[in-house]
């Protein structure tokens, strides 16, 4: 039977994609697993995999088609002697279900359902058949992700017995159904924006993807997260000998520490230590994380990423200095999972090298504060007897989700970052 392949939703974002490229082309047999295309997301290039077996009979979008919206018909599989018209009116189903991504196929266990009705057609492909056999997996207690409800090898992969089931669905976040699809924050409209500057010359330049839903989103993260600011000043000239001092000895090793690297160690220990600011908003609740997941904003062409150092307070400098310079140069080239830049409690945007001394960040939800750092500056300071003296100084502005953290619980966790970066040699202990 011919069946329409649509096209996936690669990211909770997504509601549009660009098909940069066919891998396969009309007439070629397809396996499950096989790369279909390479698709265009709002935040990266992704392979999209085949979840049936058949002959790829004919392309519907050609590649190169920007703006194609999440379940619309790209292609028509057949089975053999079949013809592409046969193909079957694409029911309505949710975005997410339409296919899972082969970088984050195996991020998650797969749902489990309740028992299908003896003798209810079970509808997989014949490798989820497949591996299901060789684990012994029940296929009537799992819940199909790809078109039409279908069993495809990632709900098979991540399936756990069905007495686990409560203990996998327990730990999803209550925001991951309930968040909307980004749209694009309300204003003047786009024609009367333009007749207002008809007599002047400009380029217009059209949203891509990604600026797209960085519009959307800090528009409602600025619109609906009750924001409040801390600031503190740190003295930076202890940290910078001693990474001096580090890097000396690290160097045949080929690693390079930056101020960025303990700020990010700092961060992750000052959020052990304060618990209670490691959570995250969730509609009706709030999460408290256990492990320090620190996100760090990357600027690349267009807007930016922010990566996720995931247990950041267990690794050493050096660790997290090479996992941030793998992230950052794979965010630059699109080329992230979603898994690698989605989840954190908390974040980091660093404009110091730029030079800026000092601004406020937006809360990237459902966080619970960011950390705004600026450029270490030579300062005159006055110490406690009176004497002026030169010190580097860095100034730090943390924004705050007020319904997550309170303003004396924030000022508690400054306080922490501003004492392990004032004492760096603590941070290895």
């Amino acid at each position: 039977m011919a069946t329409q392949i649509l096209m996936p939703a690669l990211s909770p974002t997504m509601e549009e994609g660009t098909l940069a490229r066919w891998l396969k082309k009309e007439g070629d047999t397809v396996k499950s697993g096989d790369i279909l295309a390479e698709i265009e997301t709002d935040k990266a290039t992704m392979e999209f995999e085949a979840v049936d077996e058949g002959i790829l009979g004919k392309i519907l979008v050609p590649e190169g088609t920007a703006g194609v919206k999440v379940n619309m018909p790209i292609a028509v599989l057949v089975e053999e002697g079949e013809s592409a018209d046969a193909a079957p009116t694409p029911q309505t189903v949710p975005a997410a279900a339409v296919a899972t991504p082969p970088a984050a196929a195996t991020a998650a266990p797969a749902a489990v359902s309740a028992p299908k009705p003896t003798g209810a057609r079970v509808f997989a492909s014949p490798l989820a058949r497949r591996i299901a056999t060789e684990k012994g997996l029940d296929l009537t207690k799992i819940q199909g992700s790809g078109p039409y409800g279908r069993i495809v090898r990632a709900d098979v992969e991540g399936a756990r017995p069905a007495a686990a089931a409560p203990a996998a669905t327990a730990t999803a976040s209550p925001t991951s159904a309930a968040t909307p699809a980004a749209a694009m924050p309300t204003g003047m409209a786009a024609e009367t924006v333009k007749k207002i500057y008809a007599d002047r010359a400009y380029e217009e330049v059209t949203l891509d993807g990604m600026r797209k839903t960085i519009a959307a989103r800090l528009s409602e993260a600025k619109q609906t997260i009750p924001h409040f600011y801390l600031r503190r000043s740190v003295r930076l000239d202890a940290l910078l000998a001693f990474r001096e001092t580090l890097n000396a000895q690290l160097k045949s090793r080929g690693v390079k520490l930056s101020v960025n690297d303990f700020i990010i160690k700092a961060c992750a220990l000052a959020l052990q230590a304060v618990p209670d600011c490691n959570a995250v908003w969730a509609g009706d609740r709030i999460l408290k994380l256990k492990p320090s997941d620190v996100a760090v904003a990357v600027a690349v062409d267009g807007g930016l990423f922010t990566p996720v150092l995931r247990d950041a307070e267990a690794k050493t400098l050096s660790a997290l200095s090479a996992e941030m310079k793998d992230l950052a140069t794979r965010a630059k080239a699109r080329k992230l999972a979603p898994t690698e830049y989605q989840g954190g409690s908390f974040a980091i945007s660093n404009l110091g090298m730029f030079g800026i001394e000092n601004f406020d960040a937006v809360i990237n939800p459902p966080h619970g504060s960011i950390l705004a750092v600026g450029a270490g500056i030579k300062t005159p300071v006055v110490a406690e007897d009176g004497s002026i003296s030169v010190a580097t100084v860095m100034s730090m502005t943390l924004s705050v989700d007020h319904r997550v953290i309170d303003g004396a619980l924030g000022a508690e966790f400054l306080k922490a970052v501003v004492e392990n970066l004032e004492n760096p040699i603590a941070m290895l202990a």
